[in-house]
């Protein structure tokens, strides 16, 4: 949106500047379903003129969110193989997307071919039918039997002792979310076994950091300036329909991000 006031002491934004708000801070605190909302200075950062609106509004919860497991503390590089699971989700197409720009090998997890071709188009380098096909097997294929050096998933519950077992000697596995409503087993030997890490993580580790957020925010200005992200908008809503914007996201018809328009 456009800034229309500024409290004080606030520096480097002015009345009428095209701006979006950085996921870092309770929903609870600072409400923005509204057409007109209160943001802390900290979450609001400068619209990347290449941008449209609806395209701003989808870029810094994906794109941080990834950036912080796979570049800032993972230091994902060329050659690296990248597990995906939930990859058509924004903050999975965002995983390939920086996976490609620095030239790591993505591997995208999806629970049924429907996906498949959108995976492909949206620069998977491939992709697993999790329920048409072994996980692992496929993995183990694509990587020469050494694994995925990172693992970056946000479902948890019963693949995930999978995911373990597909995850390289010396890898990192991140849990950053708990989509399954199954327990989430603890897949202690195969980790120890490759002296693995299995690591929780969520965004706000980044976000509350102003020196890893500038890093960040660095970072997905440069890969949208050279083209290397565009975020993927699978549907969006005016704000009056927002109940059916949140029937439609817990639908998991979508492949990138559902955004509201005011």
């Amino acid at each position: 949106g456009t800034v229309a006031a500024i409290g004080s002491g606030v520096q480097g934004f002015k009345l009428g500047d095209a701006v979006s708000t950085i996921p870092s801070f309770s929903l609870n605190d600072y409400g923005l379903y509204s057409d007109l909302a209160n943001a802390p200075i900290h979450a609001v950062t400068h619209h990347p003129s290449s941008l449209s609106w609806i395209e701003a509004a989808a870029i810094w919860m994906q794109y941080i969110t990834a950036y912080g497991a796979l570049i800032d503390i993972a230091k994902l590089t060329k050659g690296d193989t990248i597990l995906i699971p939930a990859a058509s989700s924004s903050v999975g197409l965002a995983a390939i997307q920086i996976a490609n720009k620095v030239g790591a090998v993505s591997v995208a997890l999806t629970r049924g071919k429907s996906k498949r071709q959108a995976l492909r188009d949206a620069g998977a380098a491939h992709v697993i039918a999790s329920d048409e096909q072994d996980l692992v097997k496929e993995v183990l294929g694509i990587t020469g039997d050494k694994g995925a050096r990172v693992v970056f998933d946000p479902v948890g519950g019963p693949t995930f002792n999978k995911l373990a077992q597909a995850t390289a000697h010396l890898g990192i596995l991140f849990l950053y979310g708990a989509l399954s409503t199954e327990p989430t087993p603890l897949p202690l030997f195969d980790i120890l076994g490759k002296w693995a890490t299995i690591r929780g993580y969520v965004m706000m580790e980044i976000t509350s950091d102003p020196e890893r957020l500038e890093r960040g925010k660095k970072f997905v200005n440069e890969g949208l300036a050279d083209g290397s992200f565009k975020p993927l908008i699978a549907k969006t809503f005016p704000l009056d329909k927002i109940v059916d914007a949140h029937r439609f996201l817990e639908s998991n018809q979508q492949v990138g991000k559902v955004v509201v328009t005011v």
